[in-house]
């Protein structure tokens, strides 16, 4: 989700609040669209990272210090000349436009004090920073727009600076019950589209957020809701401008699943109770957090997609394979039938005249008649025969198969557990390390000259609400060395019951585990294996003691018995991570 003007305002009421009355410190343009300015307020200093980029336009406070070239840029070097030490007078949102205006004060060349504006505007591809004089006269702008790119709006020195009414929206923030409801009435759209296209700052996802807590379809036209439709979503509009004037903010970010959904100022109902929510105490925080987690996110999986690639063609090769030989091993099934009518016809052979299609005999088992067929061709004993090798080819394919089954349903287990890994992976030492797994299980071949890689991959790591240590493997070779490493015998280990997933080892310290913690400890199982999209998923889980490693089995693939299970939901909301490592643990357990 971009920004929109009610995130806008909330970021403005947040700058407003630790930044006016500063002065800025230093000025550096990073990147050619971007600006990062430092701000020394009292004692306090913050950083303000300003982005014009066409793809992701962002303003908000920032820890990291990013380094601009060497030569500063033409417009970075005009903002030095002139607003070096400038002093924030104040920063204002016009109406619920997406624009963020800088009130400064400096001292001129000749020493007369005089103001000037930085004109933030965060509008997708039309994202721009200007710099003007207090006649809106432009001095210069990040970006240059003349009459070839724009009809509309020229961007250049020396030109007026104006906002361009292009849609023709409303203000939101002035407009009367009566005023909205005439609006409404006059498009024939989806009653969401309408509210969007109507006032400005409202995006999209805030219109149908609208529309659902008015309880009407947000997909219905606008022009053809009935009086109390009208008034209900008028009712809400009013209720959310109440809270944007009175700067009654509530920022939040919804997440579905792990990933970063969408996030707005205040929470978004239309998500519903399954999509979990983080409450944030400033926007800047918030953007920061968003936009780190998804880049986090996508980064990964663009990274991993060579290796999803190889490990998915493997398993729709296996799934096929699979099937098939699961076919072949039901018919052979019919190994029984055919030596029942070779021990019958043994029997019964004397008694047979040759040259018959078929023969109707007494089952002694059943004292059932039954009909063989035969081959006219062959006597009653040659038929025997037949049937004996038939049933002797059968009995030797079925245990031949039934091995080969078991290990292409190992294989398949095993790949299902790497493509498990893959979408909990959140480094690149992560993906190291699932990458050596499948180097040694043998799907992807070391390159020439290349040693063993190494990895500071950890596992994730957990602190029940009884503060017990949780640990839960990444991947299966970090599941191996979890349970038969770092686990001791008292201490208890949770996988998902029929789900490839991770091992989850709890550190007991000798003492004795509460129900709270078991149940914690089974949510992180479920919610680290394939079942996660589940409402409950089956965990077993066993003292450590009881977990046998399999000789020549893949990582990470144990036995075990007399182990207990419990149906759990797959939520970890509330289970606090612990930022202490494996390192940390070990001490622990050898002081």
């Amino acid at each position: 989700m971009a920004l929109d003007g009610i995130s806008i305002s909330c970021l403005v009421h947040e700058l407003n609040t630790k930044l006016t009355g500063g002065r800025l410190f230093k000025i550096g343009q990073p990147e050619t669209d971007e600006l990062q300015l430092t701000i020394k307020q009292g004692r306090e200093q913050y950083r303000l990272l300003i982005s014009a980029n066409a793809s992701l336009p962002l303003i908000y406070l920032t820890e990291i210090n990013k380094t601009g070239p060497l030569t500063a840029p033409a417009f970075c070097m005009v903002l030095r000349k002139h607003l070096s030490n400038a002093k924030i007078l104040e920063i204002f949102q016009p109406g619920l436009e997406r624009i963020v205006q800088f009130r400064l004060e400096h001292y001129n060349e000749m020493g007369d004090l005089c103001q000037k504006y930085l004109i933030i505007e965060l509008m997708g591809k039309h994202s721009n920073i200007i710099f003007t004089d207090t006649e809106g006269k432009i001095i210069d702008s990040i970006k240059h727009i003349g009459a070839n790119v724009s009809s509309v709006r020229e961007v250049l020195p020396g030109r007026t600076y104006f906002i361009p009414d292009t849609a023709h929206k409303q203000d939101p923030l002035s407009t009367t019950a009566a005023r909205f409801r005439e609006l409404l009435c006059q498009k024939p759209m989806a009653a969401s589209k309408a509210v969007y296209t109507s006032f400005t700052g409202i995006s999209p996802v805030a219109a149908e957020d609208l529309c659902y807590r008015s309880g009407i379809d947000s997909g219905k036209p606008a022009n053809t809701l009935n009086d109390s439709e009208l008034s209900s979503l008028s009712d809400q509009f009013d209720l959310l401008m109440n809270k944007i004037k009175g700067q009654d903010y509530q920022p939040c970010i919804m997440f579905d699943r792990d990933m970063p959904a969408d996030f707005h100022p205040f929470p978004l109902t239309i998500y519903g109770d399954d999509c979990k929510r983080e409450d944030y105490d400033s926007m800047s925080r918030l953007l920061s957090d968003f936009y780190s987690k998804k880049s986090a996110h996508t980064r990964i999986h663009q990274k991993s997609s060579d290796l999803r690639k190889i490990i998915q063609t493997l398993l729709e090769k296996d799934y096929k394979k699979y099937d098939l030989q699961e076919k072949q091993l039901k018919d052979t099934l019919k190994r029984d039938k055919f030596q029942l009518y070779g021990e019958l016809l043994t029997a019964y052979a004397y008694q047979l005249p040759a040259g018959d299609s078929k023969a109707v005999v007494m089952n002694y088992y059943t004292n059932e008649e039954i009909t063989i067929p035969l081959d006219r061709t062959l006597s009653p004993m040659e038929n025997a025969k037949k049937y004996f090798d038939k049933y002797g080819k059968l009995k030797r394919t079925n245990e031949a198969l039934t091995t080969i089954v078991q290990e292409t349903k190992a294989e398949i287990d095993h790949l299902e557990s790497l493509m498990n890994a893959l979408e909990i992976a959140v480094t690149e030492d992560d993906l190291k390390e699932l990458k050596e797994e499948c180097i040694q299980s043998g799907y992807i071949r070391r390159k020439f000259r290349d040693k063993k890689a190494k990895f500071k991959s950890e596992p994730f790591h957990y602190l029940s609400s009884d503060g017990f240590h949780i640990y839960v493997g990444k991947n299966n070779l970090q599941n191996e060395d979890l349970t038969f490493r770092l686990a001791n015998g008292g201490d208890w280990w949770f996988h998902s019951k029929t789900f490839p997933g991770s091992h989850v080892i709890v550190k007991t310290g000798g003492r004795e585990l509460p129900d709270r913690t078991f149940e914690e400890a089974a949510r992180l199982a479920a919610y680290y294996s394939k079942g996660k999209g589940q409402d409950k998923v089956e965990i077993d889980y066993i003292q450590r003691k009881h977990v046998k490693k399999v000789a020549g089995a893949k990582p990470g693939f144990v036995i075990y018995h007399t182990n207990y299970s419990m149906a759990i939901s797959p939520d970890i909301t509330g289970i606090r991570e612990y930022q202490g490592g494996l390192q940390e643990c070990e001490a622990r357990n050898n002081p």
